[in-house]
C-alpha cells in the first residue's frame, strides 16, 4: 500500500475511535469528501510529509448557537487554523444570494474567533498542486513563526524549520523538492542563511554539497 494511504487509513480511523461526539462521529463514519481527500494526498502530504495536527469534520459553533464543521482544522500547540476546500460545480455556481451571504459571515465570525483560514479551490488542486503546497508551507508558517527569527522570509523560515525537523545534513535538492523550488532558488537561501549563521556547511569545497542547522 503507497505511503500515503496508509497513513490516512491510519489518520482516519484514530480520529473515529477516539471521537466520543456523536455528531462528528457520524460525519467521520461516512467518509471524507473527495475534494479533501486530493488536496490531503496531492497538497498536503507532500509538502508536509505527514497528517500531524490535522482534524477533519472539526465541529465548531456558529452565530445561530448550531453547529457547523471545517473540511480540516490545523491545530499545533493549540492554534487555530481551518482548511476549507471550495468545490467549483453547479452547486457553486448556483449559489444563491442568501446562501452567499451565510456562507461570508461564517468566515467573518470566525476569523474574529481567532480562526486562520486557508480555503483552496478543488480546480487549483488539480491543475496547480505545487502552487497549493507553497500555499500551504506559508499557512503553516504563520503559527510556528514564533520559533525562527522575525527577518526571514517565510521560505527561509520553512528551511530553517526543516533543517530542524532533520537533525541531519541535507543537501539542496533535499530543499527543492521540500520548498517546490528551483535549485538555483535554494542554493540562494541555503547560502543566505549561511551568511546570516543559521545554517552551516557540512561538506563540499568548491560546490556546496551539504547543510545542517547550527547547533
Amino acid at each position: 500500500m503507497p505511503r500515503f494511504e496508509q497513513q490516512y487509513e491510519e489518520w482516519l480511523l484514530n480520529h473515529v475511535n477516539n471521537e466520543s461526539n456523536p455528531r462528528r462521529r457520524e460525519l467521520l463514519d461516512k467518509g471524507l469528501g473527495h475534494g479533501t481527500i486530493e488536496f490531503l494526498r496531492s497538497v498536503w502530504f507532500p509538502a508536509v510529509g505527514n497528517l500531524d495536527y490535522l482534524f477533519p469534520e472539526w465541529e465548531v459553533r456558529d452565530f445561530n448557537n448550531g453547529y457547523r464543521y471545517l473540511d480540516l482544522a490545523y491545530t499545533p500547540g493549540g492554534v487555530k487554523g481551518g482548511i476549507e476546500i471550495q468545490g467549483y460545480g453547479p452547486h457553486a455556481r448556483d449559489l444563491d444570494v442568501r446562501r452567499f451571504k451565510d456562507l461570508c459571515r461564517r468566515h467573518c465570525l470566525l476569523a474574529l474567533d481567532g480562526w486562520t483560514f486557508l480555503p483552496i479551490a478543488y480546480p487549483s488542486i488539480v491543475e496547480e498542486p505545487k502552487q497549493c503546497q507553497q500555499l500551504v508551507l506559508a499557512f503553516i508558517g504563520k503559527f510556528i513563526a514564533t520559533d525562527v527569527p522575525s527577518t526571514l522570509t517565510w521560505l527561509e523560515a520553512e528551511t530553517l524549520r526543516y533543517a530542524r525537523r532533520l537533525l541531519r545534513p541535507f543537501t539542496p535538492m533535499e530543499l527543492m523538492a521540500h520548498l517546490k523550488v528551483t535549485g538555483r532558488h535554494a542554493r540562494r537561501i541555503l547560502h543566505e542563511l549561511v551568511e546570516k549563521q543559521l545554517l552551516d556547511i557540512v561538506s563540499g569545497q568548491k560546490r556546496i554539497r551539504t547543510y545542517q542547522i547550527r547547533l
